[in-house]
């Protein structure tokens, strides 16, 4: 029978409680198996584990039998010793709790075990059948039991110590290599630290030794560079002494080592590789698996690459050999022999370099050699002709030589073009009309073709669609693309899949984050859903509202509705508070499994309900959703419970208020006694890592526990400043200073490199500029601060080969201007230059460019001057702009003023939508967007179809009253979600506001999902209007739209009102706002923020006796308790068991 490492409490205690219960004690002791006595003497001793170990070694090879527990017992009578229900109880919880919540205690007792009870508990836990326990009528779960108590933080980190000192002594040395395999993949390899490496064994067997570096290699990514380092040396060591090389002259390097040190041989030095024989090099490249693992030397080095392709060179392997060039893997990447070349072997090596992509850095040089290639592979022959064969080397073509293209050439080489990663959006748009160039109206078979480029097919082309293309469209593969296109281009497909038809089966079609973009008027019409369906969708908050209220009128099963994947955001309080105390904690694990996609609000509720109807079992992170005075219901003993189920939960969208997310941290400290003594400690906290006060980073974190702290501080996103500038001081005091860091040290720091100063970077800058120029790429979308960023502009202009133009453009003599090598690896880094530098960008350089500096985000107003200065030299007259000049500005696109924007063809709704992307415009410039389109597109404002209003984005704030009114209901009535996403004036919210009446009715009739649907809309509404709305839709606001309510409005509201406003809308409300309030009004503010029941008398206090608690078992699927983890389970089973 196979057993379970987590028997320890379980067999024992039930197998225990059953004899006491059942049996009276004879006067004459009995004789017992040796294994047994000795069970029993442990017992005795409170040494519980081993007695458990014992047992199931005894089982191993014993029929249990029901007179044994019996002669137990009485064995242990014989020794004077009475264990009575209650102590048993008491002796398992303590030990329970003991183990899930204090692990130490854990290896503690491993280390105290003997050799048999360690290899018992060692095949226990490689015994992976997921089989049940059964006593009597008692059947429980082992698998699920072990599951929760591996999840526990801290078991996995003794196992993986006790397994490393005792294993390999005692079991199979396979098996403990399979035991470190299953701990360390549960805990990502943050075990992994260097120190480890002094505890793996160097006298393995070859078997063992192979799947132990095999498990080390598929941990690589998860790896510190110094652990890596040290996992490296111990692998080299032990293959130094296997391969008995005593003469160093000849390398231990041999192809099977090569394979064995696999993504490690990349830790080789330069020398070591070019002593590596031309025979094993040869032999390494001729393994079949030899591709699949240079397929995954991501972080090899220009220096490395070039070393190992020297000596497969040497090895008489040819170089330009087509199937020699399929087995170089990344190392491709860094192919240099290029002198007369044939074309043919340069579209081989172009294919090949598809996968550098996935290269750590030097993308400027992957760039550079592609461009190479090109330019050998259109020899003697037109890009025309040579399209197809040109890999994602057609990414770097330019708007000219695209232009060039005739639409055969692009037919032809769609297959090639519609897979290519890497486009951006202008030559999107360039590719996509070459394609369609003689269609005049698109078929399904035509985008079908298209792949990524389906992106550059007009909104008002796929409007014009014949509706059955569109929804065969939908139907298939390449649906996928459809998430790539614009919201205007989205909804010029919806308004053609929502003509008159089926359109409850043309909204069923709509798979994805495309169904987002549905309406909920087009729901609304459409009532014949079911939970199935919606599933795979992505499913905004007012769609969830209005579906789950729809469905739950005709679901009578709770789990149809709480298992269809979004649609979850819609259960309301008023659902929540519906269900009973059984059918709550039955299905309470839906809510926990995806607490992602629950808002504050909903986990104010269930933090009540659950408060209501068992807070004794009620799981310790839901406190925080309750008012700060809560936590006191928290004794001492249940701290460490406390601390991982918070240290689970994402503590900033869960408490959005800082001051009750300070007597939150309060509470922790004080859990913690204000200091953090190791890494188990560590392991516990989890995510609350990310909120220690910079106290405790710099003096309470013990050097124990650093370690371990780092790795996770290193994932927090938002540290403070006096949280960064505590982890800058004590990466100083680790490491010292920058300049006397090592590569590992760099590569480790790399998300920390942002605290230091310029002058504390300017040596890595100096030592290291590969790996900072990496970290920097690495930040792309992020704004790094000034001094990190310069560092990084001096490191590349330092290593930089560019000179001052010979025939300079004027104004730009002596002037060294930015190379397109230096604009791609400087990636943000960029916003360094100076504004004359940008204007004295050569014109090839620009139009290679372009699109990289117009995703700069840190770039000021007068640099984008320049720029646009460069992009008027380059392209001639505003008026002359095509559609792709305009996309490819990106923020550039900001410098043009309002006479500027007038000049452009805005005749293309795409375009416009383009230029709506960025958030920067001044009113004069969103009007300049607003009159361009109207006038160039010849349309009235009451011509606009919905793809036009969702296009036009924040140009419609632009609008005046009037013009507003003049937009169809028609139209407006499915893109109120997006329209409610727009900043607008008071003015503009308020004419939204009325238009939102003709669809929805008066406020008054507004229900939860259409509030929640108008999003900053609903702050139109006037004073008279927000004091007659009900109080228990103030939670189905949108923040936004609370932050946008008037000052003299927002105070009109009641304080019953602002008391129901949740967590959320309450923290969204201004300082400006709160000024206006009156003491009254303050206090219920207060109380939303503080997730109080906005009804008083339901709040009642920690000291109120406790709610009822189920009697009985909860129903199959109900989720038990992690505060107790384990113990609960025992005292739910209790009562059945012995009363």
């Amino acid at each position: 029978m196979s057993q379970e490492p987590w028997r320890c409490s379980l067999w024992l205690f039930l197998f225990l409680s059953h004899g006491v219960a059942s049996y009276s004690v004879p006067d004459s002791r009995q004789d017992l198996h040796p294994l047994l006595q000795k069970m029993a003497e442990e017992i005795i001793d409170g040494s519980y584990l081993n007695a458990l170990l014992d047992l199931i070694q005894f089982q191993s090879s014993h029929v249990w039998t029901a007179d044994l527990s019996h002669r137990v017992l009485a064995y242990l009578n014989s020794r004077n010793v009475a264990f009575t229900i209650p102590s048993l109880k008491a002796a398992m919880e303590n030990l329970l709790e003991q183990r899930l919540y204090q692990p130490q205690k854990l290896l503690e007792d491993l280390r105290g075990t003997d050799a048999q009870q360690f290899h018992t508990a060692m095949k226990c836990l490689l015994e992976d059948k997921k089989d049940h326990l059964e006593l009597d009528d008692i059947i429980i779960d082992l698998g699920e039991v072990r599951k929760q108590a591996l999840q526990s933080p801290g078991v996995n980190r003794s196992l993986f110590l006790i397994t490393l000192e005792r294993c390999f002594q005692v079991l199979n040395p396979l098996d403990c290599v399979e035991i470190l395999g299953r701990v360390l993949r549960g805990s990502s390899g943050r075990f992994l630290q260097p120190d480890i490496t002094e505890m793996l064994p160097r006298d393995l067997r070859e078997d063992a030794f192979k799947n132990l570096s095999a498990l080390f290699k598929d941990l690589y990514d998860q790896t510190s560079a110094h652990a890596q380092k040290a996992v490296y040396c111990w692998m080299t060591g032990v293959l130094r002494t296997s391969s008995n090389v005593t003469d160093d002259s000849v390398s231990w390097v041999s192809a099977e080592n090569l394979w064995i040190l696999g993504r490690y041989m990349v830790h080789l030095s330069f020398e070591e590789i070019m002593r590596i024989s031309p025979m094993e090099i040869g032999l390494f490249i001729s393994y079949d698996n030899a591709t699949k693992q240079l397929d995954t030397v991501y972080d090899v080095t220009p220096e490395l690459a070039q070393a190992f392709l020297e000596r497969i060179s040497s090895s008489n392997f040819d170089m330009r050999n087509t199937s020699t060039i399929h087995r170089l893997g990344l190392l491709v990447c860094f192919y240099d022999d290029l002198e007369l070349l044939d074309t043919a072997v340069a579209q081989v090596l172009l294919h090949q370099m598809i996968k550098c992509s996935h290269l750590r850095g030097f993308q400027a040089g992957v760039q550079k050699l592609k461009a190479e290639l090109l330019e050998i592979a259109t020899e003697n022959q037109t890009l025309n002709e040579t399209l197809g064969s040109l890999s994602d080397a057609v990414v770097g073509l330019t708007h000219s030589q695209l232009e060039s293209l005739s639409p055969e050439a692009v037919h032809g080489a769609i297959s090639t073009l519609s897979q290519v990663s890497g486009w951006a959006r202008s030559q999107v748009i360039i590719l996509s009309a070459k394609y369609l160039t003689h269609q005049k109206v698109l078929s399904f078979y035509n985008v079908s073709q298209m792949g990524v480029l389906l992106a550059g097919v007009s909104t008002q082309a796929f409007h014009a669609m014949d509706r059955r293309d569109l929804m065969q469209l939908l139907r298939s593969a390449t649906s996928l693309h459809v998430s790539d296109l614009s919201p205007a281009q989205q909804h010029g497909v919806l308004s053609k899949v929502m003509e008159a038809g089926d359109t409850a089966s043309g909204i069923v079609e709509i798979q994805g984050a495309f169904f987002k973009e549905v309406s909920l008027f087009d729901l609304w019409r459409e009532p014949g859903f079911n939970s199935t369906v919606l599933k795979e969708k992505e499913i905004r908050r007012s769609q969830a509202l209005f579906l789950f209220e729809l469905l739950s009128k005709t679901t009578r099963r709770p789990e149809e509705l709480l298992s269809a994947g979004q649609l979850l955001k819609g259960v309301t309080c008023p659902h929540i508070d519906a269900m009973s105390a059984d059918s709550f904690l039955a299905h309470f694990q839906y809510f926990e499994n995806n607490f992602s996609l629950l808002s504050p609000y909903q986990v104010n509720c269930l933090a009540w309900k659950y408060w209501e109807v068992s807070r004794s079992s009620m799981p310790p992170f839901l406190l925080a959703a309750l008012p700060a005075r809560y936590l006191a219901s928290i004794p001492a003993s249940q701290c460490v419970p406390f601390l991982i189920s918070l240290g689970k939960s994402q503590l900033d969208s869960l408490v959005l208020d800082s001051h009750k997310k300070n007597s939150i941290l309060k509470k922790v400290q004080q859990c913690l006694s204000h200091t953090i003594a190791d890494e188990y400690t560590v392991d516990i906290l989890g995510n609350l890592l990310c909120h220690l006060p910079a106290a405790v980073i710099r003096h309470g974190l013990s050097p124990r526990a650093w370690a371990t702290a780092l790795r996770g501080l290193r994932d927090c996103l938002d540290l403070s400043p006096q949280q960064k500038a505590a982890v800058r001081l004590r990466l100083l005091e680790q490491h010292g200073l920058p300049q006397n860091w090592t590569a590992e040290t760099v590569k480790d720091l790399e998300s920390f490199l942002v605290l230091f100063s310029g002058d504390e970077l300017s040596s890595v800058a100096t030592k290291f500029p590969d790996l900072l120029q990496q970290t920097a790429s690495k930040m792309a979308g992020t704004l790094p601060p000034k001094e990190f960023l310069q560092a990084v502009f001096e490191s590349v202009r330092n290593s930089s080969a560019e000179k001052p133009s010979s025939d300079p453009s004027p104004g730009c003599h002596g002037i060294v201007a930015p190379s397109s090598d230096d604009i791609i690896k400087l990636a943000e880094a960029n916003a360094c230059w100076a504004p004359e530098d940008l204007l004295c960008l050569e014109e090839n350089t620009f139009l290679r460019s372009v699109e990289l500096l117009g995703a700069v985000r840190s770039f000021s107003l007068a640099q984008l001057r320049k720029l646009k200065e460069k992009a008027v030299q380059v392209w001639d007259m505003l008026s002359s702009w095509r559609e792709y000049h305009i996309v490819s500005l990106g923020r550039i696109a900001l410098a043009l003023n309002e006479s500027e924007l007038e000049q452009l063809d805005l005749s293309s709704i795409d375009t416009v939508a383009s230029l709506s992307q960025q958030t920067e415009w001044t009113p004069g410039q969103a009007k300049s967007i607003l009159q361009g389109f109207l006038e160039d597109s010849g349309y009235r404002v009451q011509d606009l179809k919905s793809f036009h209003l969702v296009g036009l984005g924040a140009a419609l704030c632009a609008m005046n009253i009037t013009e507003i009114s003049l937009i169809k209901i028609l139209e407006f009535r499915v893109v109120v979600a997006r329209i409610g996403t727009l900043l607008c004036s008071t003015q503009v919210l308020a004419e939204f506001k009325r238009k939102a009446e003709v669809v929805f009715g008066e406020p008054t009739e507004w229900s939860s999902f259409v509030l929640q649907e108008l999003g900053t809309i609903a702050a139109g509404l006037t004073k008279e209007e927000l004091r007659m709305l009900d109080k228990d839709l103030m939670p189905y606001f949108q923040p936004s739209a609370i932050k946008c309510l008037p000052d003299e409005i927002f105070k009109e509201l009641s304080a019953e009102q602002i008391a129901s406003l949740g967590p959320e809308n309450a923290a969204a409300v201004t300082p400006a706002q709160r000024r206006q309030l009156s003491m009254l009004q303050l206090q219920s503010l207060q109380r939303a923020i503080d997730g109080a029941k906005a009804r008083s008398w339901l709040d009642a206090p920690p000291s109120a006796s406790p709610a009822r608690t189920p009697s009985s078992l909860s129903p199959p699927g109900a989720w038990v308790s992690r505060g107790l983890g384990l113990g609960y389970l025992l005292l739910v089973l209790m009562p059945k068991l012995v009363w």
